[in-house]
């Protein structure tokens, strides 16, 4: 016994993809409207035709009824041999298939088959008879046709109905006409379908291709995991139309820029950023890892364009580096701190050699004299700064710029009206931010201030280098005053100095200038952060003061922080 082979599964087919279900519902609905046309107007036709051929008969019946040749010869003994020849040659002109004369009781005189001449007639007379004039579907020699019967009266004798007359055409006939124009018609049909066909098609082809052959369930899944994705990511994600516009735009990057929900369809230039991230967003080369400020945050820009053989848009993503500056900040102070500790240690150490060898001299005195000068100096400016500051984190700040500002050759002194209480600074004043608005200013000043500092050169009557610290708060505001003896901020540059990037530094050649120019920007944005202004003035001597004042109560945050 054979046993039968057994048969290969087919492959499951997943659904059709969007386009091809389209093209099918497309293509069946072409082809329905199609033949729904097609059988309209094949009824719309056979009526057409039926009314076409009565109205034929009926303008040919009473042609012939009314002929005075016809109401003579049905007064003649012999009516069909003048009537036959007559209605002939009538019908023939006249494109109907009989033209029959009869007398009153149905006996035919002219036929077009002539042995059928003197029989009686098939159809009805009876309303002709009354004088009427009518027509109807009959069955006759020739076969069904439509006919027109009409009365002939004779107006010699009143005009009384001598005879009868019927002409019409068969139904053959009208179904001959009619297969005419049914074939023209399915040609024209035909046509339509090929040409609707061939249209859906090009239009599905494009549709197959911006789809990517995905049918209805995968583009529903792919927009719920797109959604999902938009507002599970924290950074910011923009997409820009091929004319800058804002054509995508997730939650995160409504935050990060500040903007409110109408923004999807705004050109980038009009959503109110600073000009230059509104110049990386709307520029068509990539861009990668871009430092740029808003008003409260230091963003991180990256875009990438999306070209299909035109410029078609780009897509931006934003990355919060607020923190991440701050702590950048906090680390290069620390590292400064580092170095003046390193410096202190170095000097400590030749002090302390130079004691060693001055008691080694039997120099006792000096030596005693020598460290406690060099105690009460340090002791000096801690109890100073201990003093007058009691907030520790600023403190800790000015003993730290002081050791570097000694480093670099510059006396960093507080004047004597500093004064911060313990308590004064509410917590909502973030340290970081004190830190960051503090440290960058004395840096700044120290870099201004210091012998070797890029710029003019200094003036002798501007003295030895010198970096003035003012803190001071009282019941309703914190001010931070950092004034210096260098060389100055020149009016062009007064209204460029908060612009990120902007620097007096040179950097060495192996050295790019990334990451250079922060510093005042990022003091300006923790000022606005905070509801607090930031002015700029010029020392009697030649240097810049930088004013910062902060509110200690809660006020209505100010959108200009610049003064």
């Amino acid at each position: 016994m054979r046993l039968p082979r057994p048969r290969t599964p087919r492959p499951l087919r997943g659904p059709r993809s969007l386009a091809g279900q389209l093209f099918a519902m497309q293509v069946l609905l072409v082809t329905v409207v199609v033949a729904g046309c097609v059988v309209f107007a094949y009824v719309s036709a056979g009526r057409q035709a039926e009314e076409t051929a009565r109205r034929q008969a009926t303008a040919v019946t009473c042609a012939v009824a009314d002929s005075p040749a016809v109401v003579a010869a049905a007064r003649s003994a012999h009516p069909t041999a003048s009537l036959q020849p007559y209605t002939e040659r009538l019908r023939r002109d006249a494109g109907v298939d009989f033209i029959v004369v009869m007398a009153t009781d149905g006996t035919r005189w002219t036929h077009p088959e002539p042995s059928v001449i003197g029989k009686t007639y098939y159809g009805h007379t009876e309303r002709a008879l009354r004088g009427e004039t009518f027509h109807e579907t009959h069955m006759g020699v020739l076969g069904p046709s439509v006919r027109v019967v009409a009365p002939v009266r004779d107006p010699e004798h009143g005009n009384r109905i001598t005879a009868l007359v019927s002409s019409g055409i068969t139904i053959e006939s009208i179904g001959e006409q009619l297969r005419d124009q049914v074939l023209a018609l399915i040609g024209v049909a035909a046509a339509a379908l090929v040409i609707g066909g061939l249209g859906t098609y090009v239009i599905n082809a494009r549709l197959r291709r911006h789809t990517h052959g995905m049918n209805a369930a995968e583009l529903s899944r792919m927009h719920d995991y797109h959604q999902a994705a938009l507002h599970a990511v924290r950074e910011g994600l923009l997409m820009l139309d091929g004319r800058r516009r804002v054509a995508l735009i997730n939650d995160g990057g409504r935050e990060l820029l500040g903007l409110a929900d109408d923004a999807v369809g705004r050109p980038v230039t009009e959503l109110g950023l600073p000009e230059p991230l509104t110049g990386a967003l709307a520029a068509t080369e990539p861009r990668v890892d871009e430092l740029h400020l808003t008003a409260e945050r230091v963003l991180v820009v990256n875009s990438s364009p999306v070209s299909g053989g035109e410029h078609r848009g780009s897509v931006v993503t934003l990355r919060d580096h607020t923190e991440l500056q701050a702590l950048s900040g906090e680390l290069d102070s620390v590292r400064g701190f580092a170095e003046a500790l390193r410096s202190q240690a170095h000097e400590a150490a030749n002090r302390l050699h130079t004691v060693v060898s001055l008691i080694e001299l039997g120099r006792a005195d000096e030596a005693v004299e020598f460290a406690t000068a060099e105690l009460e100096l340090a002791q000096a400016l801690t109890d100073q700064v201990v003093g007058a500051v009691a907030e520790p984190v600023l403190a800790a700040l000015l003993l730290g710029k002081a050791a570097q500002a000694n480093e670099h050759g510059v006396e960093l002194t507080l004047t004597s009206d500093s004064r911060i209480d313990d308590g004064l600074i509410p917590p909502r004043l973030p340290a970081r931010d004190l830190v960051t608005v503090l440290g960058n200013l004395i840096d700044n000043a120290i870099d201004a201030a210091a012998p070797d500092a890029a710029g003019p050169p200094r003036t002798p009557a501007a003295g030895p280098p010198q970096v003035r610290v003012t803190a001071h708060a009282d019941a309703g505001e914190l001010l931070l005053c950092v004034a210096d003896n260098g060389p100055g901020i020149g009016d062009e540059a007064a209204d460029e100095i908060f612009r990120r990037g902007w620097t007096t530094k040179v950097p060495a050649p192996a050295a790019p200038a990334r990451g250079r120019g922060l510093g005042l920007a990022l003091v300006q944005q923790a000022v606005r952060r905070n509801g607090g202004t930031l002015t700029l003035g010029a020392e009697d001597g030649g240097g810049a003061r930088f004013t910062v004042r902060l509110p200690l109560r809660p006020l209505p945050r100010s959108r200009d922080g610049v003064s």
